[in-house]
């Protein structure tokens, strides 16, 4: 017996990497599954490929149910068209992982507007549009899993990702939120933090081979576990892959106060704030890797 025999799933951007890895493991444990992919390129460009439908064949092959969808998470009816495609095959909705996503990597001063609003419609907006066509469906059976695809380039930044790393820090905070509104209703709202070599990281080892610990199947068990009813106490966490080990995160948090009575005036903050807060400082921007050495 899988762990989730009897649910549907819908996978967004699971045509390839992380997403694909997620829809096979999900119906390895019994889950019937959408396969949403657009199939496009990593910046958002149309591509004449089908990828969701191979993920489709690939599931089919190995005994499961799989039903391939092509709409954009983006646009809001669009949405609503992916989470009905789940209805009117299966019946239902039961588990929802919001991964699709596209990247447009330049620096601050070097990005456009275009930039930013393609890679924040499809990443944050396309979060947004699925949970909203999903939790409904999910509240009124009284049942529900959504897994939100987040990044570290959201909760610690990362070299030339504004957009991406924007997207990825709401990411974060819509998770908290329907979280609390969503857990009175039997329905757990949770993110992953993923790793793996996949098209979006194929720059990071520059021709190299990437290592074991790098295999973006790695990912997929944590996710399969969150869209089971063994998770049902673990709602609005933030967790991650880091090599062979999973991680969680613990959200911005007060670890220090710095207190006068009446309040401060600007001299006082000055003179007292590296002996109270600065002692705590946090360093920023994602861990270097091995391969890159102090390289963003």
């Amino acid at each position: 017996m899988g762990l989730l025999n009897g649910r549907v799933a819908v996978v967004t951007g699971a045509g390839r990497g992380i997403g694909r890895d997620i829809a096979l493991c999900l119906a390895s444990e019994g889950a019937k599954v959408v396969v949403n992919d657009v199939g496009v390129s990593l910046g958002g460009e149309g591509t004449k490929d089908d990828p969701a439908a191979q993920v489709c064949e690939t599931i089919v092959s190995r005994g499961g149910e799989a039903v391939a969808n092509h709409d954009s998470v983006s646009d809001f009816e669009s949405a609503g068209r992916i989470v009905n495609t789940a209805v009117e095959s299966f019946g239902k909705i039961d588990i929802l992982v919001n991964n699709a996503g596209i990247v447009r990597d330049k620096t601050l001063v070097k990005m456009d507007e275009a930039d930013y609003d393609a890679v924040v419609a499809v990443h944050q907006k396309g979060t947004f549009n699925m949970a909203r066509h999903s939790a409904p469906l999910m509240k009124e059976a009284g049942y529900g899993r959504i897994v939100n695809i987040t990044s570290s380039a959201g909760l610690r930044g990362n070299f030339g990702q504004t957009n991406y790393g924007a997207a990825k820090a709401a990411i974060m905070g819509m998770t908290f939120v329907w979280a609390v509104e969503l857990g009175r209703y039997g329905i757990t709202v949770n993110a992953v933090a993923p790793a793996g070599f996949t098209r979006m990281t194929e720059g990071l080892y520059q021709g190299a081979e990437p290592p074991p610990d790098q295999d973006p199947a790695l990912n997929a068990p944590l996710v399969a576990y969150l869209a089971s009813e063994d998770a049902s106490y673990v709602n609005g966490q933030v967790l991650g892959r880091s090599g062979f080990a999973y991680t969680i995160f613990q959200t911005p948090r007060q670890v220090a106060a710095m207190w006068r009575e009446g309040g401060w005036t600007p001299s006082q903050v000055a003179e007292n704030f590296h002996e109270v807060l600065g002692q705590h400082l946090q360093p920023v921007g994602m861990p270097a890797h091995p391969l890159l050495g102090n390289k963003p």
